[in-house]
């Protein structure tokens, strides 16, 4: 069963149900695994577009690098079984290590596929940002590939997702995870209210982007192999009436994502030291201090 989206109303919904109904029709992508990459480099609910307008931030691609590919999944759920859990590379998972800042890995993957999966999401999570900074990820992406030199190696971050790190927007209620349901208070009901402009949303996604895109220039001075940079799914802004990433609407402008192909040489510029706990529980989020908070802020409680 398909729920209802958070503020659509019951004739939203209803919409959604029509152009999922359609999209459908319509079909997913290719899984990343078809193509070739050492490094696979995800940016959360990343459009294409927004990836050439914020090239020129830094020095690792030209808006002309930005090529597109069509994506397994409408949200990060979906791209998660779609990519590592129902395809037929299960050979190919098992010699990936995936290091990652998205809060759906232990709902829909099972470690055990993987040569290594590293949730930096149950330890690096930063209460006042309501998200995992983008330089956790990095610093675990380098110290796993150090280490472990693996076949294949994925590296998640969560932006540019809401909420937005160097521009927060006014009324976000951050990230939520329950379940069907997105937040009551997403950049994106807020948009579909008209409580803010979409100008000022999309301005501050980008931000959000080009904050990502340094921490991932960080990356690529200190890991060695072919890079693609790609997203999980992109983000509507309107388009088909729409907003966000809604699971199971396979639409074009939903599946549309960014691929760029580089490389990366280790230049030895960042000696990270961030390391998990020692063990890391499976169904509750990792918290040092004996709190809830996070908890709370992923939508558990």
């Amino acid at each position: 069963m398909i729920e209802r989206e958070a503020g659509m109303g019951l004739v939203g919904s209803a919409y959604l149900r029509a152009v999922q109904a359609v999209g459908r029709r319509l079909g997913y992508g290719t899984s990343v695994y078809k193509r070739d990459w050492d490094v696979l480099v995800v940016l959360d609910a990343c459009r294409p577009d927004a990836l050439r307008r914020a090239a020129d931030a830094v020095d690792i691609l030209e808006p002309s690098d930005v090529t597109t590919v069509r994506s397994v999944g409408s949200c990060s759920s979906e791209w998660l079984e779609h990519t590592f859990m129902t395809g037929r590379d299960e050979a190919a998972v098992g010699r990936t290590a995936m290091v990652t800042g998205n809060t759906w890995t232990d709902r829909y993957l099972d470690a055990d596929r993987f040569a290594l999966l590293d949730e930096v999401w149950k330890y690096a999570w930063d209460a006042e940002l309501d998200t995992v900074p983008a330089d956790a990820v990095t610093d675990r992406a380098i110290r796993v590939a150090r280490d472990h030199d693996p076949e294949r190696l994925v590296v998640h971050y969560m932006q540019p997702h809401h909420p937005f790190v160097p521009d927060p927007l006014d009324g976000d209620s951050g990230m939520a995870r329950t379940g069907a349901h997105s937040s009551e208070a997403s950049p994106w009901v807020l948009l579909r209210r008209g409580d803010v402009s979409k100008e000022r949303v999309r301005t501050a996604y980008e931000a959000n982007l080009r904050y990502a895109l340094a921490s991932v220039e960080t990356l690529l001075d200190n890991i060695d192999g072919r890079v693609v940079v790609t997203a999980d799914h992109a983000n509507l802004f309107g388009e088909w009436g729409l907003y966000g990433h809604p699971k199971q609407t396979p639409v074009s402008a939903l599946l549309t994502v960014p691929w760029v192909e580089t490389t990366a040489a280790d230049r030895g510029t960042r000696d990270p030291d961030l390391t998990p706990p020692e063990s890391l529980p499976v169904s509750r989020v990792y918290n040092a201090d004996g709190d809830e908070s996070r908890l709370e802020a992923l939508g558990y409680l």
